[in-house]
């Protein structure tokens, strides 16, 4: 971990290293505590299908799961 610091514009400067590893591109997420850097695919939706691709189970099955959970959830 490294410490880094804004410059006098409020641009923040990332090791190399980070940006080797994680790429260029983050979103910034606010947390009640300080912030977090997401780093962000160049192509997001390649990212997913990469993330996914071992995912058998059709959209639609998917779908119905997540439904009857959310329904069972909130007591049905």
């Amino acid at each position: 971990m490294a410490d880094v610091a804004l410059d006098d514009r409020g641009r923040l400067t990332l090791p190399k290293e980070v940006r080797e590893r994680y790429g260029d591109r983050y979103h910034v997420v606010q947390l009640p505590d300080g912030v977090k850097l997401v780093p962000v695919a160049d192509d997001p939706l390649e990212a997913l299908r990469d993330e996914f691709e071992d995912v058998q189970t059709p959209a639609d099955e998917l779908r119905e799961e997540a439904r009857d959970a959310a329904l069972d959830e909130a007591g049905r």
